[in-house]
């Protein structure tokens, strides 16, 4: 039986990375820190891997093992949660405090902490100073639009909802109907998910006349003030303001599209801009801020953390987990991974040269608001959201209906949550 036991306990640290080379019985003297991340893209997780391996070159002692599961990363963590059995690092994509909060050291006390880009703060620090991860990039979140449409047709950058509106009519009426004024990839539910996270900020947070985060946040909210967002959807609809397939359109079909000069607007960002140039560099993209939804309130940008590095509090290899940070804080280093993404850097010391810079300095003014689900919603309200988009489009659900089903799962994923934290209390 303990030769059983042995051979088993020896599986299960081959399956569980975590596992570094001395635990393995192998006698080796090099330390192994394992890391996840959320990080897609090949370019990007080549950069990656490569700061990763001068790591190496300047810490032998330390062999640095890489993993990017893709769409199985947040079950492989609620597993490793459950377990109390975390990588020595990992991405808390936009979840430090609330979600993995309780497993990642603090960082307050490394030195490049104090180059915190202080729009992240409510993401990544606490009342008390406290630090939960390492930003590699942070996300503004807006309308990626064609510029070179909006230039053609004599169409402003919209500002407020109803110039958004204004805006699709012309391009409507302008290109004959030949281009797609806003283009949903809803059949990744995802995308809807996007629209609604998106613009809840500007319909209920932001304005003084219409905010509602202390109803968002004890429970109390009444779910009609949502209406609104399904309604512009809706109305958007029966315009023929989206495109005809909004929720079979895949991701995969927005470059050439927008290439092709055939999409005005789409809540996608990210590379689309350098990707769109190297198919057709005739075609500008730009980025803009969320707009406003009441009248006298400002656009804004959403965002918060989108790639980070948390370390495990209870890592046996946490000294040279935070040598790794410290590593990809330096800003050579927190410059090419923040490049290679596209996106603007978590350190104030860091500028980089990414596609959108011209647009992020040119709204540098406006605000960034965290993503609404993140500080508002229970977890799982995001895949609930993305369904309740496709199930609109789809004419299953009317927008009164829309909001009646957000209302019951709110309250049920709520109450799901409070149990598991009675639970585990």
């Amino acid at each position: 039986m303990k030769r059983l036991l042995a051979l088993f306990l020896s599986f299960t640290c081959m399956i569980l990375t975590g596992c570094s080379a001395e635990q393995s019985g192998a006698g080796e003297k090099q330390k192994t820190l394992t890391v996840y991340s959320t990080i897609s893209s090949d370019s990007e997780r080549a950069v990656f891997r490569k700061l990763a391996d001068s790591f190496q070159k300047e810490h032998p002692d330390i062999q640095v093992n890489v993993h990017f599961p893709g769409n199985d990363y947040e079950n492989m963590m609620r597993v490793r949660m459950a377990a109390g059995d975390m990588p020595d690092l990992f991405d808390t994509h936009g979840w430090a405090k609330i979600r993995y909060g309780e497993y990642t050291a603090d960082l307050s006390g490394m030195s490049w902490t104090k180059r915190l880009d202080p729009n992240l703060n409510s993401m990544l620090k606490d009342a008390k100073g406290r630090i939960y991860a390492f930003p590699l990039n942070q996300a503004k979140d807006g309308l990626a639009y064609n510029r070179t449409l909006l230039e053609k047709y004599g169409i402003k950058p919209p500002e407020t909802m109803d110039d958004f509106m204004k805006a699709l009519r012309q391009i409507k009426e302008k290109s004959g109907g030949t281009v797609i004024p806003f283009w949903f990839a809803g059949y990744e539910k995802s995308s809807f998910a996007q629209y609604y996270d998106q613009f809840a900020a500007p319909l209920l947070i932001t304005d003084p006349a219409h905010r509602y985060k202390k109803q968002l946040l004890n429970g109390t909210f009444r779910w009609t003030h949502f209406t609104y967002l399904s309604d512009k959807l809706k109305e958007m609809q029966k315009e023929n303001l989206l495109n005809i397939d909004a929720v079979t359109a895949k991701r995969s079909q927005l470059i050439e599209l927008m290439a092709q000069n055939k999409i005005a607007f789409t809540l996608q960002g990210g590379t689309l801009g350098q990707d769109v140039a190297q198919i057709n560099p005739k075609v500008k993209v730009g980025i803009i801020p969320t707009p406003a939804v009441h009248k006298g309130d400002a656009p804004v940008w959403i965002g918060g953390e989108r790639y980070t590095l948390a370390a495990f509090k209870d890592s046996p290899r946490l000294e040279e987990a935070k040598q790794f940070i410290a590593f990809m804080a330096r800003p050579e280093h927190a410059k090419s991974i923040a490049e290679a993404t596209s996106l603007p850097a978590g350190l104030v010391n860091v500028q980089t040269d990414i596609f959108y810079a011209n647009d992020y300095k040119r709204y540098q003014h406006i605000k960034v608001q965290p993503y609404f689900d993140r500080l508002y919603l229970p977890n799982g309200m995001w895949d609930v959201m993305g369904t309740a988009g496709q199930e609109l489009m789809a004419d299953i659900l009317t927008p009164a209906e829309i909001s009646a089903k957000l209302g019951r799962e709110y309250k049920r994923l709520r109450l799901q949550s409070d149990s598991r934290g009675a639970e585990k209390e």
